[in-house]
């Protein structure tokens, strides 16, 4: 019960979830956790049920990034985990895809990321430790067709993990991506448009014969925060049920 003992996490897409998910199983296991979501209300609900702390977070905007760094370095004095979490999804085709559209889930699913760590890195390193870990997909892994904006951004971030890793690794940070597939998230019922067909074949077709919970992803993220994946860097993680593998 004590792998991220004396630990300081932050997890962004907190308020409801995987980020929620993550959360628990943090505190659970040692870890001050700070969430962080746009959603003030859930997040707020959500941080007042695992007793931890919420902060309003859109995750676009570096200035806020740099107030979330600050604020955490000062109360708990090191920032050991983050967890790059929040991400949004829409279905479109790239021909139908407007370039507002694709901006704004840029902005969020990629600029949102790479924000994160060029914020947290200068505090890590100056630690000469500390774990980030972005939330891609299996969407990052092949193509997306039918959610062209959605894919681009999570290959973005495949990208952009992999050379901070790099970068950051003789400062004795890591950094690694997730890549879930289909998990019991708000999320999943966009990708379905709530269609009981389309989540019936799409589940079906999982070698493990169903979707995720946000727990599956929760336990690797925490493997990952943890001392035991210390050799770890620059590596993709996929929990899909064995999607990727066929």
């Amino acid at each position: 019960m004590d792998r991220l003992d004396g630990k300081v996490a932050i997890i962004t897409g907190g308020a409801r979830g995987q980020g929620a998910a993550e959360g628990e199983l943090f505190l659970s296991e040692g870890a001050r956790v700070v969430l962080t979501d746009v959603l003030s209300d859930e997040g707020e609900a959500t941080a007042k049920r695992l007793g931890c702390e919420f902060k309003r977070h859109d995750v676009t905007q570096e200035e806020r990034w740099s107030e979330i760094i600050a604020e955490t370095k000062e109360r708990y004095g090191r920032i050991d985990v983050l967890i790059n979490n929040a991400g949004i999804f829409f279905r479109d085709k790239m021909i139908n895809t407007s370039l507002a559209d694709f901006d704004r889930l840029m902005s969020i699913n990629t600029t949102g990321v790479f924000l994160g760590m060029k914020a947290v890195a200068p505090v890590m390193s100056e630690q000469g430790s500390g774990s980030i870990v972005n939330i891609s997909s299996v969407a990052g892994l092949s193509s997306a067709a039918g959610a062209f904006a959605y894919g681009a951004s999570k290959w973005a971030v495949r990208g952009m993990t992999k050379t901070a890793a790099v970068e950051l690794a003789r400062h004795g940070v890591r950094c690694n991506s997730i890549h879930p597939g289909l998990i019991e998230t708000q999320m999943l019922a966009q990708v379905f448009e709530d269609r009981d067909d389309r989540r019936e074949r799409m589940v079906a077709s999982v070698p493990l014969g169903r979707s995720a919970e946000p727990n599956d992803i929760a336990t690797l993220a925490l493997f990952l925060a943890s001392d035991e994946s210390q050799y770890a860097t620059g590596s993709e993680f996929v929990v899909d049920g064995g999607i990727n593998a066929m």
